[in-house]
């Protein structure tokens, strides 16, 4: 396997705490390539069935894992997804899961219009801390970190620092 010449970076968070966001601007910021799974397995039809209960497509992960092995031995990428523990631990650098307070998290999911049984679900996923403690269990605790994600200051701050370790990152490996 080659050299990476720039890190991997993965945002995991329940959904609605705004990995998306994050990861948008900082690809912006660090020239870094922006993969949401959510988009790629749309584009790419990386479905196996659909979840009746939750009202949405269930992804395929073997076939999520296949499509972006190459593209994650290269470096460079920043990954964004809710869920952490299907990836390969080779591939990431360093592993972020946003923290969002429970009732802005009820908010903004209700924004998006999630009811009943899915809305409960995700919050009750954000109190008990399961996205964290799948990121600790899948990856090295060296590299996992959480970063709180309520308000544009945290949004800016939390650029701020995963900019900074980018540049720190590049310059140790380069």
């Amino acid at each position: 396997m080659k050299t990476k010449k720039q890190p991997n970076i993965l945002l995991t968070g329940t959904p609605g705490v705004g990995k998306t966001t994050l990861g948008k601007e900082l690809a912006e910021r660090t020239g870094l390539t922006y993969v949401n799974i959510g988009d790629l397995a749309q584009e790419g039809q990386l479905f196996d069935g659909y979840d009746d209960e939750y009202q949405c497509p269930i992804l395929d992960e073997d076939r999520v894992v296949d499509e972006l092995d190459e593209k994650m031995s290269e470096g460079g990428v920043i990954v964004d997804y809710h869920g952490c523990d299907l990836f390969p631990e080779r591939w990431f650098d360093i592993v972020f899961v946003l923290r969002t307070d429970n009732t802005q998290l009820y908010t903004r999911l209700e924004a998006r219009g999630y009811t009943g049984k899915k809305l409960q679900d995700n919050v009750q996923c954000e109190i008990f801390q399961t996205i964290y403690e799948e990121a600790m269990e899948a990856y090295s605790k060296e590299i996992v970190h959480q970063l709180p994600s309520n308000t544009p200051e945290d949004m800016e701050h939390n650029l701020e620092q995963i900019v900074h370790w980018t540049e720190q990152w590049m310059k140790d490996h380069n």
